[in-house]
């Protein structure tokens, strides 16, 4: 397990110095998901053409509920693992191009599980209407990416928050998908139950972390 730890920390090293002053500006451009909300909006629009304004609320409504359960488990296994991030690492944090200092923990990346989630969510969706709906990972990539070479997270800080985010994106997307294909009246009980549970898990994970945070 040292060994893979130590590798990890290596090859966050060797990512985050093939960088350059040339493109740190492109990178922290990237990190910040307020720059990206043109690119949001145009594939919410694409999604709109296909399902209707109706539809895409409750798309919408089911990312947001994915983006709460992400962030609070991320939140919880911070809290949990209370890992330093490369920054702050002892070991390496003087061979890094620091560019950004965080004080939060860093295990696992919740922009890796946020991003993965929601556009793994969307191409479920997405790939019935359109040929290149693949093209939608370029997000949780390039986004996640951008930690890395701003020395926020380690490659398995990534790994973790992909995996993590694949699931909870496969998970709803057949919750929504059992939705779609209710009755009226099952549909609003099925709306019901899956907002109260994520509300409930959302008090839950605060209060973990609330706990572990007086430890």
């Amino acid at each position: 397990m040292k060994d893979l730890i130590w590798k990890d920390k290596e090859l966050l090293v060797y990512l985050n110095n093939l960088g350059s002053e040339t493109f740190d500006s492109f990178w922290f451009f990237i990190t910040n998901q307020f720059y990206l909300t043109p690119v949001f909006l145009f594939i919410f629009y694409l999604l709109w053409k296909k399902i209707g304004w109706k539809e895409l609320g409750f798309v919408i409504l089911f990312i947001a509920l994915i983006i709460m359960v992400c962030d609070q488990t991320t939140n919880l296994f911070k809290y949990s693992f209370e890992r330093p991030r490369p920054v702050n690492d002892l070991d390496i944090k003087d061979n890094l191009r620091i560019l950004v200092s965080r004080q939060s923990f860093s295990f696992f990346s919740g922009h890796a599980s946020n991003s993965m989630a929601s556009t793994l969510f969307l191409f479920l969706i997405f790939r019935k209407y359109y040929k290149y709906a693949f093209l939608l990972f370029l997000f949780p990539l390039i986004f996640a990416y951008s930690r890395i070479y701003l020395g926020l997270h380690f490659p398995s800080d990534i790994i973790a928050g992909f995996v993590f985010g694949g699931l909870i994106g496969t998970f709803f997307y057949f919750v929504y998908k059992k939705y779609n294909s209710e009755s009226p009246e099952q549909k609003k009980s099925t709306l019901i139950i899956t907002v109260f549970s994520v509300l409930v898990y959302f008090l839950m994970c605060n209060v973990l972390v609330s706990v572990l945070k007086q430890i």
